[in-house]
């Protein structure tokens, strides 16, 4: 068999398998879902609500998946007030997601203790930082932040974060929110032994 042939035979060759290969079946987020978040300080169990916000709902569900939470920091934590998360471990991957913005979605739940939102810095804002409601913060519901999903086990794992870096800069005196973004737990993890993390997220089954 001449080299042309062969090459023609391995071109239908792969042609044959691509056509047989079926495409990624299409996720499809439940309407209620829970994902287990083991922390340094305990577990607790989130239980998110697509009627309560769609987008917010999916692209939470998005991030579980990819174990995009595992080994964050909870890197601003106001007692009373809120517990933040959502930077990647990996400053490079974090830089890449940051810019996914996602659409709001129209309030209907209020931030009560437990409950969770994506933080934002303007209108469709939203990406991958989350924070947890530590109190009902009712001054949140004016400014649009809109909840999710409620710990329904373990809320109590929560109040056990340490707080005592206080509030990032220029607010607060110790951490650095452009270095936050930009390093990642490169920065965060030396300079900030005490900081509380996710160890990992994974859904309920």
């Amino acid at each position: 068999m001449s080299r042309r042939s062969l090459h023609i035979l391995a071109f239908l060759l792969v042609a044959v398998l691509s056509a047989c290969r079926k495409p990624p079946p299409k996720v499809v987020v439940p309407e209620v879902f829970r994902v287990k978040f083991e922390t340094s300080q305990g577990d607790f169990v989130v239980e998110a609500v697509r009627a309560w916000a769609p987008h917010g709902v999916d692209r939470f569900h998005e991030l579980v998946r990819i174990h995009y939470f595992d080994e964050g920091r909870f890197f601003r934590v106001l007692r009373g007030f809120i517990a933040q998360f959502g930077v990647h471990r990996d400053f490079n991957v974090h830089e890449k997601w940051r810019e996914f913005f996602i659409v709001d979605d129209p309030p209907k739940q209020k931030n009560l203790r437990g409950t969770l939102a994506f933080a934002k810095s303007g209108p469709n804002t939203r990406a991958t930082e989350i924070f947890i409601n530590l109190a009902d913060n009712a001054v949140l519901d004016g400014e649009y932040f809109v909840p999710f999903g409620k710990i329904v086990e373990g809320v109590e794992v929560i109040d056990k974060f340490y707080s005592g870096y206080g509030e990032m800069r220029p607010e607060g005196k110790d951490i650095d929110p452009g270095r936050v973004e930009g390093e990642t737990n490169e920065y965060l993890v030396q300079r900030f032994p005490k900081m509380d993390y996710i160890k990992r997220a994974r859904f309920v089954q």
